[in-house]
């Protein structure tokens, strides 16, 4: 599906739209406060929302109409586009906007949408920075900001792992995350920067929350480490680094306060009058495995500090508004 800056109708998007941002550039240019947020979920949507806040031009992808109508009531620009297919529309996109200063790669994957990690974060990625790097103009920069995960390590035996610590996938999307990585910093569009982030939680996505009012066993040790960030941290995290004069290439992005998992998922059944969690821990363990997050090169660089620095405490107060 190409690139459409619509309304309703996406073969004629609304003169008050296009003429905004085709006067705000010339085609092929670097435009400047204009930003761009391929994948406008859950974490993309609230920094989109951050950046139009202080006053940039921002357009946000998504693949769905319904989504794009949602994001233009909420003051940001929709463009409807597939990164999975062959011709996204990036060149006609940065030919009507101008070519953005900043990108945040914030793609979740759907496995309902049939494609794999590769096709995503492989050749999707790869595509829009081919775009980029053709279409800005010589001796500019784009800051491209990519969403990785911490992922990329599987168990660790409960020791600390920071960006000096080697990448040890055990999933395929992990592999494909630090592939993600290594095409951003080699490529004529980056280096950029790659963030690892620990475990998303916030309004609406408390993890196996479901699970716990099932009584579904947890496939995992209750005292292994689970780490985390609350998603309004991770938007902060992601506004600081575009805004940073020179970002390194990597951060890992977690609270700094790692939990149990015992403690984390039987507060969780305790505030929602779940059954007492039920652990099976013969079974395959989880993606995060058991290891420590250490962000205190993104603290100490950026000077970035979490508003929700203790999950737990954060959890109760996302319990209650919620309930």
């Amino acid at each position: 599906m190409n690139t459409s800056m619509t309304s309703h109708n996406t073969s004629n998007p609304p003169a008050s739209v296009s003429e905004a941002h085709r006067a705000a550039a010339d085609p092929g240019s670097l435009a400047p406060r204009l930003r761009l947020v391929v994948g406008c979920g859950y974490l993309g949507e609230r920094v989109a929302r951050r950046w139009v806040d202080a006053g940039f031009r921002v357009i946000a992808t998504t693949r769905r109409e319904a989504r794009a109508a949602e994001l233009r009531e909420r003051g940001i620009t929709p463009a409807v586009v597939d990164v999975t297919v062959a011709e996204p529309g990036w060149a006609k996109l940065f030919a009507d906007a101008g070519v953005p200063e900043t990108v945040f790669w914030g793609v979740g994957f759907d496995r309902a949408a049939g494609a794999t990690p590769r096709d995503v974060h492989g050749d999707g990625l790869r595509r829009l920075l081919d775009a980029l790097a053709t279409a800005r103009p010589a001796g500019s920069t784009t800051r491209v900001i990519l969403s990785s995960s911490t992922g990329v390590w599987g168990d660790e035996g409960g020791g600390a792992v920071d960006e000096s610590t080697p990448p040890n996938p055990s999933r395929e999307a992990g592999r494909v995350l630090v592939e993600a990585e290594s095409l951003l910093a080699a490529h004529p569009a980056g280096p950029g920067t790659a963030l690892r982030f620990a475990g998303l939680y916030g309004p609406g996505r408390l993890p196996r929350v479901a699970d716990l009012k099932a009584g579904l066993p947890i496939a995992a040790d209750p005292d292994s480490w689970l780490n985390l960030i609350h998603v309004d941290d991770a938007a902060e995290v992601v506004c600081t680094v575009a805004d940073a004069a020179s970002p390194r290439g990597l951060y890992v992005v977690a609270d700094g306060h790692p939990v149990r998992r015992r403690d984390w998922y039987g507060t969780l059944a305790k505030l929602t009058g779940s059954p007492e969690p039920r652990w099976d821990t013969a079974a395959p363990r989880p993606r995060g495995a058991d290891k420590r997050i250490d962000p205190a090169l993104l603290f100490r660089d950026l000077g970035f500090r979490p508003i929700h620095c203790n999950p737990l405490v954060a959890l109760a107060d996302l319990v209650e508004t919620s309930s």
